[in-house]
């Protein structure tokens, strides 16, 4: 993708993003492969890095962060970070995993997050995520459509159009074949499905495996306004993320700017406690060796961060049509209305006064409409890695996010022009001096 492309371009880029990354590792993967074909060059954190002008990037197991440092940068020299995550709302394996009855073969599966679970109802689901083996070795592993989660029939429950409830141990315990399980195992089909032939499945020592949907990605809508797909909180962002930061390097990082960094996180769902989540040290150890590299002093590494700036992009709630009530009665954001602006009193969100004129300016020399986002005061807000980044690193944060229907369902609902809108500010944003 290019800065020149189009919001029908984006789109279906996005979708082919979302079908390569059904779990946080192999997004991270998608990501290096875009970052490497773009010229970027991959780093280890276990082994010195050279400072300097360049674009880099670094994986620390599902998570991401990449960065083009420009000429003329130096001790001093800002950051402008765009903070995202790669995993969403799902089901992950549990040990043990091939489970059943009644001559059924079942996942054990332990619930991921805060899925809507009934939208895992009744689809077809595939299996992916990486696999450690004793030597230490990790291979990603994706199956075709292997699962279902099958709902009771109405004739079993009448009363189920009056308020199903799903019980998470009992009920969500999705089928994947006839037979005993004692002669069977899950495990065989993930090391079966790796690539290039396989792995061993007695080798493997551990395993990071979640449920992802298994239908394409769809534009629809009376004029193809609308797109469904799996995992757009927040692979929409992260997707607009490295769009911007590989157009941003392309087109030459300006001598004497900011260095542009691409951070998205995994484990956001849960509250991003992890060495690869945004509560963990990954950003600011990435940060400091960059700053390093520069020949920055302890104290001039400090200027730097007081003058860097972090949009945290993450999903948010466009207004929906049927449940109006659960809205904010006058900020009603809808789709294809430009990006989000995330307020919250309570620092829910990280959005003060200057990051929101800051994000007015961007999107006016961009040329991007943008939108409010507040909560109804009756509804709890949720939150995102913006004010945990803020907390941790001391940068100013301000949150903003493409709106969208049905979040944390299996398959959720944006615009098809929103997507794009954002990554078009994204790339301004990486070259613009705070």
């Amino acid at each position: 993708m290019s800065s020149t492309a189009t919001a029908s371009e984006h789109i279906q880029d996005l979708g082919a993003y979302v079908s390569a990354s059904p779990s946080s590792y192999h997004a991270v993967h998608e990501g290096a492969r875009r970052l490497e074909a773009a010229g970027f060059t991959a780093l280890d954190e276990r082994q010195p890095w050279v400072g300097g002008a360049g674009a880099f990037f670094v994986i620390r197991d599902g998570a991401l962060i990449a960065w083009v440092t420009p000429e003329g940068a130096g001790a001093t020299t800002p950051f402008n970070v765009l903070g995202a995550h790669t995993d969403s709302p799902s089901f992950k394996l549990k040990p043990r995993p091939t489970t059943g009855r009644f001559g059924w073969l079942q996942a054990g599966v332990e619930v991921y997050g805060g899925p809507l679970l009934n939208s895992w109802l009744d689809r077809e689901l595939r299996l992916a995520g990486r696999l450690v083996l004793r030597d230490g070795s990790e291979h990603l592993t994706a199956t075709g459509p292997v699962l279902r989660f099958p709902q009771l029939a109405i004739h079993l429950d009448r009363g189920v159009n009056d308020g199903l409830k799903l019980d998470k141990q009992h009920h969500m315990n999705p089928v994947f074949g006839l037979g005993d399980p004692e002669q069977e195992d899950l495990l065989a089909v993930l090391a079966a499905a790796v690539p290039g032939g396989g792995v061993a499945p007695e080798q493997i020592g551990g395993y990071d495996v979640v449920v992802a949907d298994s239908q394409a990605p769809a534009v629809f809508g009376a004029k193809g306004e609308f797109f469904a797909s799996g995992r757009l909180d927040n692979l929409s962002a992260t997707h607009a993320g490295l769009v911007a930061l590989i157009a941003h390097a392309e087109a030459g990082a300006p001598a004497g700017g900011p260095v542009a960094v691409l951070a998205a996180f995994d484990h956001e769902e849960l509250g991003s406690g992890s060495r690869s989540g945004a509560c963990g040290p990954f950003l600011e150890d990435i940060l400091a060796r960059i700053s390093d590299g520069l020949g920055a002093s302890a104290s001039q590494r400090r200027q730097a961060m007081a003058a860097s700036f972090c949009v945290s992009a993450d999903a948010g709630h466009a207004v929906h049509p049927n449940y109006p009530e659960r809205h904010d009665p006058v900020n009603k954001p809808l789709l294809n209305g430009g990006p989000l602006l995330k307020i919250n009193a309570n620092q829910r969100y990280a959005t003060d006064a200057q990051g929101a004129a800051f994000w007015a300016r961007l999107c006016g020399e961009a040329g991007v409409p943008y939108q409010e986002f507040v909560s109804n005061n009756d509804v709890p807000c949720g939150s995102t890695i913006g004010p945990l980044t803020a907390t941790r690193l001391g940068i100013r944060t301000v949150d903003v996010g493409v709106p969208l229907l049905s979040m944390h369902s299996a398959r959720e609902l944006c615009g098809v022009e929103d997507p794009y809108r954002l990554a078009v500010v994204a790339e301004l944003f990486f070259r613009t001096a705070v």
